[in-house]
């Protein structure tokens, strides 16, 4: 017999993991979003993707977001931008590389929370303002 075993309470997770899980789910959500919009070549898709997951890019994600989160959520997010990594990339800022932390830390709480609605409404904001700041870029 098969035995299944059950993930903690995504309360009991540390940080890093949630924003390992939150890393994944984040991208999986910015291609399937990048997809629908275009018919691209998958390298132009990588290029788009890119802009959207480099740390700088979450770290304005994580000011768009935090006013509308709840106590809880703010928490996570505040938790994940304190968690001390073993590493950081070479191109990225370390404020920037701290909150993107805690940006991914919040996705992946939401989403082993079970919590899909919210992170659609969550990428909704984003998408809002991607399209709001390609809008600008083309008037200008």
């Amino acid at each position: 017999m098969e035995t299944r075993r059950v993930m903690r309470d995504p309360r009991e997770e540390s940080a890093l993991r949630l924003a390992y899980m939150g890393d994944a789910v984040f991208e999986t959500h910015i291609r399937r979003w990048l997809m629908e919009q275009s018919l691209q070549p998958v390298g132009a898709l990588h290029k788009a993707a890119i802009t959207f997951v480099k740390a700088s890019a979450q770290a304005t994600f994580y000011h768009l977001i935090e006013p509308q989160l709840t106590e809880q959520e703010a928490a996570v997010m505040r938790r994940g931008r304190n968690a001390k990594s073993a590493m950081v990339p070479r191109k990225a800022d370390i404020n920037d590389y701290r909150k993107a932390t805690g940006f991914e830390a919040l996705i992946g709480f939401l989403y082993l929370n079970g919590e899909e609605e919210r992170i659609e409404e969550v990428m909704g904001w984003i998408f809002k303002a991607a399209q709001t700041g390609s809008e600008e870029e083309t008037r200008s």
